[in-house]
């Protein structure tokens, strides 16, 4: 199949099912909150697993192949940038060269946030923000809705009367995550845990720019129209969501950034305007802040953010650039 017909088929299923592949090039957070419902045993296994699983994909990896890595540089600064998936299937082969002498080399490494692995953290925020028993999915759906609902929730091993008390945008989000799973992909698999797992093995410290709540509350907020258009959007194509990511993923493990943001980043700026505005660009002014005073200081560091972060005229890298600070592809 040529590029073309890659591109366009996922298009297609991004037109269809417009926030599975963003969810998953975006927020890391969301991804954990989606696996705390749909298979949070998966989130519970232990680094050691997780690092060995790179080391594999490492040696399939060409030394020039991989997902893309951007470098911003001062007088004493340097500060890699590199586009993270969140959930990936266990033999996806993305580590590269550059990757491991970038990571190698800084003493510090950014995340979205710095504790990917907390479930403990997420029960809280589910009770808080994901649940609501006086106003449940069966009062804002229709009853096809509702039976498609039903439908998705037993696909995954849950029911109606599980799903119902959920806010529409945490169902959306579970429901988004639950056939990546079933597909194979796994978030023990994501880019964040691996990359902790190494960090931590060299000594390297830590940071997060942002928390778990941050990240919930960027949906949570959202008025309650555009949730339920987020469920029922995910309700209508549930069975597309692998497809999709299988073309991102295919585009972002061979730095194919023109591809990402295609598949990823335009379509959902067109279709749902709230949400990209919400899970990018807001997110995405916060980051270019908190880059711009890491480069007011010193040293290297290591920056893995989620990849829609890093595609698009609304990119990090496009907000640094406008404001004088120069960005190049590694």
């Amino acid at each position: 199949m040529t590029r073309h017909a890659v591109v366009s088929r996922a298009r297609h299923h991004l037109a269809n099912n417009r926030f599975a592949g963003l969810l998953q090039g975006a927020a890391v957070g969301l991804t954990l909150i989606g696996a705390a419902l749909v298979s949070s045993p998966a989130m519970a296994q232990a680094a050691s697993p997780v690092a060995a699983s790179y080391v594999a994909a490492s040696q399939v990896a060409g030394a020039e192949a991989g997902p893309a890595l951007w470098v911003v540089r001062d007088a004493d600064s340097t500060l890699y940038l590199f586009g993270t998936v969140h959930v990936l299937k266990p033999d996806t082969a993305w580590s590269s060269a550059r990757v491991d002498q970038a990571l190698a080399a800084s003493s510090d490494i950014w995340f979205e946030i710095s504790n990917p692995e907390d479930t403990a953290a997420i029960v809280p925020l589910i009770q808080r923000y994901g649940i609501s028993l006086d106003e449940p999915l069966s009062s804002l759906l229709t009853p096809t809705e509702m039976g498609e609902l039903d439908a998705a929730a037993r696909a995954v091993g849950s029911n109606i009367s599980q799903m119902d008390p959920l806010r529409p945008w945490y169902a959306a989000v579970a429901l988004s995550l639950a056939p990546l799973t079933k597909a194979g992909y796994d978030p023990a698999s994501g880019v964040e845990l691996v990359l902790k797992a190494r960090a931590l093995e060299a000594g390297k410290t830590i940071h997060g720019f942002e928390t778990i709540e941050h990240q919930v509350l960027a949906l949570a907020t959202l008025p309650e129209a555009v949730q339920v258009d987020f469920l029922r959007s995910t309700l209508k194509d549930f069975e597309e969501a692998a497809s999709l990511l299988d073309a991102m993923v295919s585009a972002w493990a061979t730095g194919d950034v023109a591809t990402l943001d295609q598949v990823v980043v335009q379509d959902m700026k067109a279709e749902s305007p709230a949400i990209y505005d919400a899970l990018l660009v807001r997110r995405n002014v916060g980051f270019a802040d908190q880059i711009e005073t890491l480069l007011a200081g010193s040293g290297t560091a290591f920056i893995a953010i989620g990849a829609g972060h890093l595609a698009g005229e609304d990119s990090v890298q496009a907000m640094l650039e406008a404001r004088g600070v120069p960005v190049s592809r590694e």
